[in-house]
């Protein structure tokens, strides 16, 4: 009698209990997090313009600097350096350093041969660009990103306050025909609106090389990558998650700050890019992991739920609701992220790519725990 009670009339009880229980869940991420990012506005800066360097570390990327470094050099900028370290390069990278050394007075290029045998990846020449960089502000950027405006250094500064040590920025991807460039778009917008999100929150965890910005005394203090230097990736997500904080941390959104590159042209490419940046989260601090955690669980628990409750054939008018409850909220929330992001067009397939991602992130983690990705690049 009673595994009858259980199975025919308490069970889908105490399953619609447990999908009730992750949409709230998932409710508290989308209003107390994500939303702050939804409705912020930037601050009037209160900081004086100083000097900025710009670091670039550059493995082979004739092709990419050609293109992006005169953009950068260009900037709108009173006071500014930008420093290539040229990483071993055995292409025609020196010569048009070179020339546009000539060129430019305020480009300045320092030239590695070897690696350190205990450094890993980008870390060991990112590390001699920060430590020679001229002025306490650094920006770091990518050989292959091109920055969207020429107020793309101004805007990076302004958001430095006389408390702030850390700056995020937002780094997208080109808009490219076909299926496989919106969801790598929209993967890159929904970890913007994550950490960025929790920066807002005042919970920092993360930030992306491609646009990050923090003070050369901030690195020395903390040892610069030592305590990670044998990871190959996370030179720029641990360093944030270990030395940003609720009060040395600020964001900068405002589309002109932006830098833009060209995202990967094939699933398996793109894979593997994923594995490298899904690398490092198990060396997160462990409030990040667990509220991270719960929220992947939480979305994952959610549609499975929703499956197994439409599966059991009971009453689905309630599950049904809770579902479009969440999607409302989802919607609401994220397409405010989204449109802050300049992401818009990413809007309609938010249910459909959250639920992909969702598979995909499983299935790198899952991979990730068998094999390391040994590439930095």
């Amino acid at each position: 009698m009673i595994d009858y009670l259980f199975n025919r009339q308490l069970f889908p009880f105490i399953l619609l209990g447990s999908f009730a229980f992750v949409f709230l869940v998932q409710q508290i991420f989308y209003w107390l997090i994500f939303w702050r990012l939804g409705r912020y506005r930037h601050p009037e800066p209160t900081s004086k313009l100083t000097g900025v360097t710009v670091v670039i570390c550059a493995h082979n990327e004739y092709r990419h600097l050609k293109e992006t470094l005169p953009l950068i050099l260009e900037q709108d900028y009173p006071v500014y350096e930008v420093l290539v370290v040229n990483h071993s390069s055995d292409d025609d990278t020196r010569y048009l350093l070179t020339q546009l050394e000539e060129k430019y007075p305020h480009l300045t290029t320092i030239y590695i041969r070897e690696d350190l045998n205990f450094f890993s990846g980008k870390k060991f020449p990112l590390s001699i660009g920060i430590k020679s960089a001229k002025y306490d502000q650094v920006l770091l950027t990518d050989a292959d990103c091109r920055p969207a405006s020429k107020e793309w250094i101004r805007q990076m500064q302004s958001a430095f306050t006389p408390k702030t040590e850390v700056v995020l920025g937002y780094s997208p991807y080109y808009r490219n025909p076909g299926i496989l460039n919106k969801l790598i778009r929209f993967d890159t917008a929904h970890i913007a609106t994550q950490y960025l999100g929790y920066a807002l929150a005042g919970i920092p965890y993360m930030g992306v090389g491609r646009n990050l910005s923090y003070l050369k005394q901030v690195f020395y203090k903390n040892q610069g990558f030592i305590s990670h230097y044998r990871i190959r990736s996370g030179d720029d997500d641990l360093f944030i998650n270990r030395v940003a904080n609720r009060t040395n941390t600020a964001i900068m959104v405002q589309p002109g700050s932006y830098t833009f590159s060209d995202p990967k042209d094939s699933l398996g490419k793109w894979i593997t890019q994923k594995k490298r940046h899904l690398s490092t989260s198990h060396l997160y601090k462990f409030r990040h992991k667990l509220l991270l955690g719960l929220y992947a669980f939480s979305m994952a628990a959610f549609y499975g739920l929703f499956i197994l409750l439409l599966a059991c054939n009971w009453s689905p008018i309630p599950v049904l609701g809770i579902f479009l409850l969440r999607l409302i909220s989802q919607y609401i929330v994220l397409a405010a992220c989204m449109k802050k992001l300049n992401e818009k067009d990413l809007v309609p397939f938010l249910p459909v790519f959250e639920f992909l991602l969702m598979m995909f992130n499983f299935g790198i983690l899952v991979s990730n725990m068998i094999r390391k990705p040994t590439r930095w690049k």
